[in-house]
């Protein structure tokens, strides 16, 4: 505990400059004669910190001091903050106090301005925004969740579920657990995951592994698709696909050559194109593709 204490009131006077021994006092429920000894630890151990009596003085760290700062470079510090802001994306706790703490080691170099991490989609409403924050409690406390999940079939149920991990793969969140509707580990894709509720129920954690989630999820047969987009399409594909995929052609349209798993959802994401996309490879895609577009046609034209 008084380790603690001797860290945080260097923190504070990292950040703050000078601080009174009586606000150190309330601010750690301890005495003033506790805050005096503790700067004499401090100053025994090397650290350049002063006091001066009268009005505007206090206790205060010599011009410039910061913990170790040496230790880690610029960029290291940065990658770092960056680490700590995708954390707080997931409502994780007490992250504001670690920003706190290494904008007081790093000062001179730490901004948290500079980025900022938001997993929920743009428009999203507030319980959607707190799904991560209820699955981390979730998996911190081994508890229930129940929710309602629509599949890659569009088939809608209700499921609960034991939560073991979080894992964020291809532009998406997901979410592995044991399901006890179907009593095996599944992989939840998280977007398609609502009204999630913690239950107060516990659970003791499975035997699992990264391997469910790689095999059983992701292993679909690849299928070679060439095609042929329009040129207002090129910033939906640098959304998703390297340039070196890509290749511009003449009449400044653009093909695109991608192994992708074979799938429901591969259609539905070239439909989405609309008349921006043309499938030249392979032809039961390309039939595929005509036959959605003529039944898509005859609800409008019946």
């Amino acid at each position: 505990m008084k380790m603690n204490r001797l860290f945080e009131i260097m923190t504070i006077l990292l950040n703050k400059g000078t601080v009174t021994a009586k606000e150190l006092a309330d601010r750690f429920g301890v005495s003033t004669r506790t805050i005096y000894r503790d700067i004499d630890v401090l100053s025994a151990t090397g650290v350049p910190v002063y006091m001066s009596k009268g009005n505007g003085g206090g206790i205060y760290l010599l011009e410039n001091y910061a913990i170790n700062r040496t230790l880690i470079s610029t960029q290291e510090s940065e990658s770092l903050l960056l680490a700590i802001k995708t954390m707080q994306a997931t409502q994780y706790p007490e992250l504001d106090r670690v920003l706190e703490k290494l904008g007081a080691i790093f000062k001179d170099t730490l901004s948290h301005d500079w980025v900022e991490v938001d997993f929920s989609p743009w428009g999203s409403r507030a319980e959607e925004k707190n799904k991560f924050n209820d699955i981390r409690q979730a998996l911190i406390h081994r508890k229930v969740i129940r929710f309602q999940y629509v599949n890659a079939e569009g088939q809608k149920s209700s499921r609960s579920a034991e939560p073991e991990k979080l894992i964020f793969k291809d532009n998406a969140w997901y979410l592995v657990a044991f399901c006890r509707v179907r009593q095996e580990h599944r992989t939840f894709r998280i977007s398609r995951l609502k009204k999630l509720e913690v239950l107060p129920e516990t659970f003791e954690t499975r035997r699992t592994s990264r391997q469910h989630f790689e095999t059983k999820d992701f292993s679909q047969p690849l299928i070679n698709l060439k095609l042929r987009f329009q040129p207002k399409a090129l910033n939906r594909l640098y959304d998703y696909f390297d340039d070196t995929y890509i290749t511009q052609n003449d009449d400044g349209s653009f093909t695109m050559d991608v192994a992708l798993p074979e799938g429901e959802w591969i259609y539905g994401y070239i439909l989405s194109f609309g008349s921006l996309v043309e499938v030249l490879e392979p032809e039961h895609v390309r039939i595929a593709i005509v036959e959605k577009i003529r039944l898509a046609s005859n609800i409008y034209n019946p």
